[in-house]
């Protein structure tokens, strides 16, 4: 079942206070906010469209592109019954699944107007180029106030039985006695377990990114394992998450509601003479730990050189490249970011 959730308010002399679950009066509302801010749902969404007409006659209310190039339906369940979102999210999945890049494109600059183009808001969002390949896989989010038992166990069946790429997210409307309200967000299943179940159990349309195992015995067949284990395991607690590539493993942080790739090892272009490969945006890394960016350059490693992405002069596109070239590097790099991170917290 759907996790039940509580809420306490905190008030004078430390005494706690429960503040009262309502349903939300307008699953409108919920929909406006997803469309103004889709970080609330993920920060791994970027919306291209809403209220999309499929050729079959439906209308997707909110088309989204995830990190990796993805189509992801956000349908509200509003007044419909177990029966009627999970069939009408299956319909708009049968329709999504056939898009190409050309169609995609074209519903989104049709979303975004003049505002932008798919390949910068996908940068902006992201802090990444649009992958070449779109739609490799697709998958439905149902947002409703709450999920009945029979919708979570269809839900559940197509996903753990057949890799669909199907979940649920309930949003719980609290308010407390002076008109505080406040929004709390459940997912019916682990998101990261139905990517795992969708890309198990689905034809890849481009080679699947490598996993850590992998990385790790290609650092260490390249002589240098020790210093990849060392900055991987330091690397990690200082940003918000990691992917791997089919030749690295990237950093990214969470910055204004957006995914940005900071830092890279790159395990595939190393070797026992220079070192371990790598790759920094500096702007990208000073504004997420708020420090100055000469400060930065200053603990890198001795082998770096100025480096920017190709067909980009942004400042926020340029940084360093180079490589580790033993431990002792690689220790004073960790160190010094965490001491900045931890100044930051303080």
């Amino acid at each position: 079942m759907t996790e039940d959730v509580r809420i306490w308010e905190i008030l004078q002399g430390d005494h706690l206070k429960e503040m009262e679950k309502n349903r939300l009066d307008q699953e409108t509302r919920l929909e406006k906010w997803l469309e103004q801010d889709i970080s609330i749902l993920s920060s791994d969404l970027l919306v291209i469209g809403r209220q999309v007409e499929t050729d079959f006659g439906g209308i997707i209310d909110l088309l989204c592109l995830d990190y990796n190039g993805d189509v992801v339906i956000v349908e509200l369940k509003r007044d419909k019954t177990p029966r009627e979102v999970t069939a009408q999210a299956l319909d708009y999945a049968s329709w999504v699944a056939n898009l190409s890049n050309e169609k995609i494109t074209e519903i989104s600059n049709r979303y975004l107007g003049d505002h932008s183009t798919l390949e910068e808001s996908f940068r902006s969002r992201f802090g990444a180029e649009l992958p070449e390949i779109l739609n490799e896989h697709h998958s439905m989010i149902i947002v409703a106030s709450e999920i009945d038992g029979r919708s979570e166990r269809i839900i559940r069946y197509l996903s753990d039985s057949y890799g669909v790429g199907i979940n649920a997210a309930t949003f719980q409307y609290f308010h407390n006695g002076d008109r505080k309200e406040l929004l709390a967000r459940v997912f019916l299943i682990d998101p990261t377990q139905v990517k795992y179940s969708t890309r198990t159990k689905a034809i890849s349309k481009r080679p699947p990114p490598l996993s850590y195992d992998d990385l790790q015995k290609m650092s260490e067949d390249n002589g240098v394992g020790d210093i990849y284990s060392l900055l991987l395991e330091r690397l990690s607690l200082i940003f918000n998450g990691k992917n791997t590539t089919r030749s690295s493993v990237a950093f990214v942080g969470l910055m204004s509601g957006s995914r940005n790739t900071i830092f890279s090892l790159i395990p595939k272009d190393s070797n026992t003479k220079d070192g371990l490969n790598f790759q920094v945006y500096i702007n990208r890394l000073a504004n997420y730990l708020d420090v100055d960016k000469e400060r930065l350059v200053e603990v890198l490693p001795q082998d770096k050189r100025e480096w920017g992405y190709v067909g980009y002069t942004s400042p926020d596109w340029t940084g360093y490249e180079g490589f580790f070239g033993n431990r002792e590097e690689a220790e004073r790099f960790s160190a010094a970011l965490s001491e900045i991170k931890r100044m930051k917290k303080s």
